[in-house]
């Protein structure tokens, strides 16, 4: 029987432990709902950040005569290495784009009103998320190094080869070192060049040659280290002058040599072959090493620091007063000076000289100083380097985890936001990505370069943009989880409508009355409304001086008391069946309770606002206008109530 019971609750716990793992439905329809768009904003930003590395680097490709298979491997590896930048930028969009269509078809309010929650709606994607974040550290530490090494590498060895020779029609070329060539006409098919003029400059200036030649032809050696041009029926002209030294008269019986010939041969060195570099310098650079070797070289780099530190300090601390110690003083000085050698006065030593030996060493010293100086001024720039490459070690090692770091704060801002602007779609979405990740860029941007520049500790630099960013992720994730309107156009225009003044009445004949007016009870309402405006306008008949306003300002209990007498009164009286009468309600002002009418006499703020003068001042300022404001709108309901009344009377005789 008991080991029924025992075999009994261990299979009861198995599916407890194996439902906590269950992938349920709603997950299902999250993951298939996001992975979708968040594998196509990726590809899409990946493929913007890559369009403008090329951009960056086209000189550097272009002409070149590069295969398309060294171009897709460099494209690769720039693809790999622009990861860092695609990948937040579509976690942030995909997620935008996930809960805005959700919330635009109405499907997260049916999840909502049927008791699921948003973060539960969200567990699969957070869970999902963690997964990024891991994968992006093991890409950042193993991948990156790698790809980035190699792309530097085949761009590095791209700028360093010579570009395609092109030769245009009517123009000079001067892609050859040394040698401008001009071409009148070509043919494109054969590759025969026509009205060739060369003007050579290999052997210097001075010893320049001038070649003309109706026809030429051009081609490459077998092994792509010299271009061999055959010019056919021409004239050259040479400059055989062989130093540079000689005298105007010689210079002018100088001879030059001119050939007139059918058919000419000459090699021009030109190495259009492409040579990969060695990967191993990049790959001992900091932007080639992971983790342990980062910080393996930032520990090498400080223990060099510290050495050649102390080094220079312990050189400082012995260096002698202006060159001068008492061993080093001449047995003539200490006799002619009548100061004991330890308690040594330079200026009684300088005195005891003649007026050239004392100017000699102050230049001595002079000369000295400035010595020491420059000396000092380069043991300063090399620690400053140092400390760059340090810097620069450290900046690389704390990448490795901003990464993941920035996915999740991105999440956790694009879900909650697609949640309340409930946007699907690209536009919406993109426009909010594109403000949120240049935002993030900027700030990422300028807390590197702090970094780099030794502006600000190099973690605050790395860690600055997610530290301004978390915030706003908390903040627009308890909004959503709230159901915060604090997105919605129309709160916004009535919140500015309220503190503008401008608040207006809808109201509207209703099709359906439960409750009929009663003139009666009518009457009362606007009676007890008329006593308290008129209690609220005698109390106030003018402006609260300075002290009278930190003392407690309006009455709060009393304008509490008439804006519900204000509100009871209207919504009473709309039960009319009389337009003209809603139109006199929609006239009555909407008066509003501001916390800058009656401000605390007794709280700390208020009295420290009231003690410093300038901005006591600015506050009550401000507090007058809301209480002319406020008096403004009762005196207008004063006014109004007779209105009311008188026309309530002649519709409803009693």
């Amino acid at each position: 029987m008991f080991s029924g019971v025992g075999n009994g609750l261990f299979s009861g716990n198995l599916r407890t432990f194996a439902g906590m793992f269950e992938v349920k439905r709603l997950d299902r329809f999250m993951l298939k709902t996001f992975l979708p768009l968040f594998a196509m904003t990726f590809l899409i930003c990946t493929f913007i950040v890559l369009m403008q590395f090329l951009w960056m680097h086209l000189t550097d490709m272009v002409g070149k005569g590069l295969g398309i298979g060294l171009l897709t491997e460099l494209f690769l590896y720039a693809a790999l290495s622009m990861v860092p930048l695609a990948l937040p930028l579509a976690v942030l969009l995909a997620s935008l784009m996930t809960f805005g269509n959700l919330g635009e078809s109405l499907e997260l309010t049916a999840m909502k009103s049927g008791g699921v929650s948003l973060f539960r709606v969200m567990r699969p994607l957070i869970v999902l998320m963690v997964f990024v974040c891991i994968g992006a550290f093991f890409f950042q530490n193993n991948v990156l190094p790698i790809a980035q090494s190699r792309m530097w590498t085949l761009l590095k060895s791209m700028r360093q080869k010579s570009p395609e020779l092109d030769i245009a029609e009517g123009e000079f070329n001067d892609q050859l070192p040394n040698i401008n060539i001009y071409v009148e006409k070509k043919n494109h098919e054969t590759g025969v060049l026509y009205k060739v003029m060369i003007y050579d400059f290999q052997q210097g200036f001075e010893r320049s040659r001038v070649i003309l030649a109706d026809s030429a032809t051009l081609a490459m050696t077998p092994d792509r280290g010299h271009l061999y041009l055959t010019l056919h029926h021409g004239e050259l002209f040479e400059n055989l002058r062989e130093a540079t030294g000689m005298t105007a008269s010689a210079a002018r019986n100088q001879l030059y040599r001119r050939e007139m010939f059918t058919r000419k041969e000459l090699l021009i060195a030109f190495d259009a072959s492409f040579e990969r570099m060695d990967e191993g310098d990049m790959r001992s650079l900091y932007i080639g090493q992971d983790v342990g070797q980062l910080r393996h070289s930032i520990d090498s780099i400080n223990s060099r620091l510290d050495s050649i530190g102390g080094a220079y300090g312990r050189e400082v601390a012995n260096v002698a007063f202006i060159g001068l110690t008492p061993d080093s003083i001449p047995a003539e000085l200490r006799a002619k000076s009548a100061v004991s050698v330890k308690a040594m006065d330079p200026d009684s030593l300088r005195l005891a000289e003649d007026r050239a030996s004392r100017r000699r060493y102050v230049q001595t010293a002079k000369n000295e100083m400035e010595r020491s100086k420059m000396k000092y001024l380069g043991q300063s720039f090399f620690l400053d380097d140092e400390h760059k490459v340090l810097r620069r070690h450290g900046i690389e090692l704390h990448k490795k985890f901003t990464l993941s770091l920035a996915c999740l704060v991105f999440f956790f801002i694009g879900a909650p936001l697609g949640a309340i602007i409930r946007k699907g779609g690209l536009g919406t979405p993109l426009v909010i990505s594109v403000f949120l990740f240049i935002f993030y860029y900027i700030i990422d941007n300028s807390g590197m370069k702090m970094a780099r520049d030794g502006q600000i500790p190099v973690w605050e630099g790395m860690w600055l943009s997610s530290a301004v960013l978390l915030p706003l992720g908390i903040w627009v994730t308890y909004k959503a989880v709230k159901d915060s309107a604090v997105f919605n156009a129309d709160s916004w225009q009535r919140a500015l409508r309220v503190l503008t003044g401008k608040s207006k009445r809808a109201l509207a004949v209703k099709e359906v009355i439960i409750e009929d007016l009663e003139p009666e009870v009518a009457s009362e309402r606007l009676g007890e409304l008329r006593e308290l405006c008129a209690e609220f306008l005698g109390r106030y008949p003018r402006p609260q001086g300075y002290l009278a306003y930190w003392r407690g300002g309006m009455d709060a209990g009393l304008l509490l008391r008439l804006i519900a007498s204000l509100e009871l009164t209207v919504s009473y009286l709309s039960n009319t069946r009389s337009q003209a009468l809603m139109e006199l309600l929609n006239r009555l002002p909407v008066v509003q309770n501001f916390k800058i009418l009656h401000p605390a006499p007794r709280s700390f703020w208020s009295r420290a606002a009231m003690y410093i003068f300038p901005v006591g001042l600015v506050v009550w300022a401000f507090g007058l206008l809301w209480e002319a404001r406020t008096v403004k709108s009762v005196r207008q309901i004063n006014e109004l109530i007779p209105l009311i009344e008188n026309y309530d009377n002649d519709e409803n005789p009693a």
